[in-house]
């Protein structure tokens, strides 16, 4: 019998089925600032999720531990976890005028290679109009330490994703779906 166990990597979290996608640019990568194209996901975790939290608070301090020596840089030490940047943000301090992100935290998750997406039963997801920005699912991510040009901190590299379930769509754009669902078809019959 095979006994090997695949070692697990203690800077990569699985994140829980209540934790909401936002800003879902999951398809095609994006340029910000004419930078490399990415593709991202804000994921906006429930501070109720305390289980999902505590694995991202420990990913984060090891990614802390595993990227000392590239923190340090060219610096006499490393800088203390909290003088630099963290991906893990307060949706209550951060984006208070949110509603999607009150009574939560957020990841900032990015990838330069397309995250796979699959379905509650890991079928791929082919349909993009199937994912979208307030849907809920689960997230595989992983932080890693970065020092570049100054920028010193972690960060937070996005690996798949699994949609649990439909939610309201964020950005206020109503859905074709939600907007037809009115049996009033007064204005249109007269």
């Amino acid at each position: 019998m095979n006994k090997s166990v695949k070692p697990s990597n203690p800077m990569k979290v699985i994140t829980g089925p209540d934790t909401r996608w936002s800003y879902a640019n999951v398809w095609e990568p994006k340029s910000i600032n004419g930078g490399t194209p990415k593709y991202s996901v804000s994921l906006i975790i429930p501070k109720s999720d305390t289980k999902t939290l505590t694995k991202i608070q420990a990913a984060i301090e090891a990614a802390y531990k595993e990227g000392e020596a590239k923190l340090k840089g060219n610096g006499k030490s490393v800088p203390p976890l909290t003088a630099i940047k963290t991906p893990l943000r307060d949706g209550d301090t951060e984006r208070p005028d949110d509603p999607a992100y009150a009574g939560c935290y957020f990841v900032n998750a990015n990838a330069t290679s397309a995250p796979g997406i699959v379905d509650v039963d890991r079928n791929p997801i082919l349909t993009r109009s199937e994912v979208y920005s307030g849907v809920y699912g689960r997230a595989s991510i992983t932080f890693y330490a970065f020092n570049s040009s100054g920028n010193r901190g972690i960060a937070c590299g996005l690996n798949n994703l699994q949609k649990v379930r439909d939610g309201e769509p964020l950005g206020g754009k109503a859905s074709a779906e939600s907007d037809f669902a009115t049996d009033e078809d007064d204005d249109f019959l007269d």
